[in-house]
C-alpha cells in the first residue's frame, strides 16, 4: 500500500492482526556498522464519533470491551528479526457498533527519532488463515519520534483498511491524539 491508499477488506474476515516491524539505521563505528535496538511502542487509539474511547498499549494490553489485544511490549525492535516487533490483534466482529475507527501508531516512549529508523512497516495479516492482507512502509528518517501508521474504519456493513504515514511527535498516545485527528 502506499500512503493514502485504501482497501475493502473481506466481509468474511473475523479477525486480524495489525503487525508493527522497524529496522534502525546502521551506525557506523570504530569497527565497522552495527545496528542498535529501537524501542518502539505500537498502540491502538478506538474512536467513536471523532472521540477517542479506549486504547491499546504496552500498559493497558485489553480493550474495555476485549475486542482488542496487544501482544505484548518488545524493548529490542529493529535488529532486523523476522517476525514482527509488536502486534495488535482486533476481533472485527466484537468492535461494539459506536466504534467507527480504529488508528494505529508506534511511538519511542524514551525519545528516540525516526532518524534512528530505517524503515517502519505496518501489515494487516488474516488471524485465521494468516494471510497478510496489506502492507504498508514507511521509510526515511524523520526528526520525529511517531508515526501515525494506519487506520481500520467501518465502510458500510464492512471494514476498509487506509494507510495514513503522517509523522508526529508525542511519547504517549495521549500526545498523539491531536495529529490523529485529522486523519479520521
Amino acid at each position: 500500500m502506499s500512503k493514502g491508499q485504501a482497501i475493502e477488506l473481506p466481509e468474511s474476515l473475523v479477525a486480524v492482526r495489525v503487525g508493527f516491524r522497524w529496522l534502525a539505521t546502521p551506525r557506523r563505528g570504530l569497527f565497522g556498522s552495527r545496528v542498535r535496538e529501537i524501542d518502539l511502542d505500537a498502540s491502538a487509539v478506538l474512536f467513536a464519533d471523532r472521540q477517542p474511547v479506549d486504547v491499546v498499549f504496552f500498559s493497558h494490553l485489553v480493550s474495555d470491551d476485549g475486542s482488542l489485544r496487544h501482544t505484548g511490549d518488545s524493548l529490542v525492535g529493529g535488529v532486523g528479526q523476522d517476525g514482527d516487533d509488536e502486534a495488535i490483534l482486533v476481533d472485527l466482529q466484537r468492535v461494539p457498533a459506536h466504534i467507527d475507527q480504529i488508528v494505529f501508531s508506534v511511538n519511542s516512549f524514551v525519545g528516540q527519532t525516526f532518524q534512528e529508523v530505517r524503515s517502519t512497516l505496518c501489515r494487516l495479516v488474516d488471524e485465521a488463515s494468516g494471510q497478510e492482507l496489506a502492507r504498508f512502509t514507511m521509510v526515511g528518517g524523520a526528526a520525529c519520534n511517531a508515526r501515525i501508521m494506519a487506520k481500520v474504519h467501518r465502510a458500510g456493513v464492512g471494514w476498509r483498511m487506509t494507510a495514513l504515514g503522517a509523522s508526529a511527535s508525542g511519547r504517549t498516545f495521549q500526545d498523539l491524539v491531536p495529529a490523529m485527528l485529522p486523519q479520521l
